[in-house]
């Protein structure tokens, strides 16, 4: 097995991309969205004048709500964690000092190969200690060119546009939740900051919460994906779940992003100099 055709396999397991990859969105609404909110939670009048009869949001405000939570993100100062397709994610963005940290771990101790990740970006270097366990990975010659206990410096321009092991510090959000939130298609208040309703996720893609493959399988389902969200007391985002169908010979999961420490992150941590080496080329065939 070559490093290429491991690269496939890991791709192939991992149904979104944890972390790995800024979203396209900056929280700016992309064009043809609509939010159309019509009565206020505090019962203030709508664009006709009808005043709100309880204090609950519409279906119109709670999408509203929605939007507005994730605006925060793309201050790029939170910590996230993500979760789902047997993957798992956690880290820091820290726009004021240009740099992200994230641990990624994709398949466990029972798995044939998986992969842990301990990337740290602060522009304009970037460097990512990798970890490839398991019996397929005792198997490769290959490995013993990545394990190798240090963080490998990357070449910026051989990673540059690559979801796996870049980061572009101009789209801050990993799991794209303001792409998701523009794609909501029903919503209700739950309670006191929660929400539930369906997402089209048909054009999420690009969020890099879900890959195209896993939106193709899914079929006319995609269009009414069931989700919970929570938001903080400032009305930021807080969690957000999606409950994917099962769809072919997957079966259903769930994905779950949560956002904490608004304002209140760190600057990510360098590598120390005897720490570091150079990434040497068997990465960058794990990744292209």
């Amino acid at each position: 097995m070559t490093v290429r055709r491991l690269s496939a396999g890991l791709v192939a397991a991992a149904l979104f991309t944890p972390g790995l990859a800024a979203c396209n969105s900056s929280g700016t609404p992309t064009a043809g969205s609509t939010a159309s909110p019509t009565v206020s939670a505090s019962g203030a009048p709508s664009p006709s004048g009808t005043p709100s009869l309880s204090g609950s949001p519409v279906a119109g405000d709670a999408k509203q709500a929605l939007l507005d939570s994730t605006k925060e993100i793309s201050n790029g100062n939170f910590r996230f964690t993500l979760a789902g397709a047997g993957s798992t994610a956690e880290g820091q963005v820290h726009q004021p000092s240009q740099s992200a940290a994230m641990k990624i771990a994709i398949g466990g101790p029972s798995s044939d190969l998986a992969m842990k990740l301990d990337v740290i970006h602060f522009k304009p270097d970037s460097w990512v200690k990798l970890e490839l366990s398991g019996p397929t990975a005792d198997s490769l010659p290959a490995i013993k060119q990545l394990n190798l206990g240090k963080y490998q410096h990357l070449d910026q321009t051989r990673i540059k546009g690559n979801r796996s092991l870049g980061f572009d510090f101009e789209k801050v959000d990993p799991a794209g939740s303001a792409v998701l939130t523009q794609g909501i298609t029903e919503v209700r208040s739950t309670g006191t900051g929660t929400y539930a309703g369906t997402i089209d996720v048909t054009k999420a893609a690009e969020a890099g919460s879900l890959n195209a493959a896993t939106i193709a399988a899914l079929g006319t389902q995609a269009k009414t994906v069931p989700f919970t969200a929570k938001v903080d007391p400032q009305g930021r985002l807080s969690e957000l779940v999606l409950q994917l169908p099962a769809a072919g010979q997957t079966a259903a999961q769930e994905i779950r992003m949560t956002y904490s420490d608004y304002g209140a992150a760190t600057a990510a941590q360098k590598p120390p100099a005897n720490q570091v080496v150079e990434a040497p080329a068997e990465l960058y065939s794990l990744f292209n």
